[in-house]
Parts: structure tokens; C-alpha cells; sequence
């Protein structure tokens, strides 16, 4: 299996660079999970972090650097959107009869 050390942004692993698997792509997974076993035998701790492409000022071009960034509150939005499916209507607002 290939890796490729990725640097983690924000939270305990702040500035730490990890091995991380990557796929036949090359990417790595878009969440990482870790778990921070309880030092008094409870339940352990899951951190979240969130991939996310390395900034670098060129506006168009194909990501080839990758981060992970801390999410706090540890829910991660996963929805699939399909290039077909239109965006909920809002609701119209009635105008005033004034």
C-alpha cells in the first residue's frame, strides 16, 4: 500500500505530519478518524479531521497537495450531489398589497 505524509491543521495534532494511505488515485480519504483511547478505561475519543487541498495562489489548476483540517464538533457533511438535481425553491415571500 502507498502513503504519503500529510500535515494536519488546528486541534491535538496541529502542525503534525501523519502517514497516511492513500487510494489507487492517489487521494487520501476525505475524513480521518482517530481514536484517542481514555487514560481512566472509559470510552475513547474519536477526533474528526477533514481533507482539504493546500492553498498555493494559482487560481485554476488540478489539487496535488492535500491537509486535513480539525472539525471540533466532529459531524462531517456528507451528501452526494447529483449534477441533475435542481436546489430546493424557496419559498416566494407574498409581496405587500401596499
Amino acid at each position: 500500500m502507498k502513503s504519503e505524509d500529510i500535515p494536519f491543521v488546528g486541534g491535538p495534532l496541529d502542525g503534525r505530519s501523519l502517514p497516511v494511505l492513500v487510494t489507487a488515485t492517489g487521494n487520501p480519504p476525505k475524513v480521518y478518524r482517530v481514536p484517542v483511547p481514555d487514560p481512566d478505561g472509559g470510552p475513547d475519543t474519536v477526533l474528526v479531521y477533514v481533507r482539504e487541498p493546500v492553498p498555493d495562489g494559482r487560481a485554476v489548476r488540478l489539487v496535488q497537495k492535500w491537509r486535513y483540517a480539525f472539525a471540533p464538533d466532529g459531524k462531517v457533511e456528507r451528501s452526494v450531489k447529483w449534477p441533475w438535481t435542481k436546489k430546493a425553491e424557496k419559498a416566494e415571500k407574498p409581496q405587500d398589497p401596499a
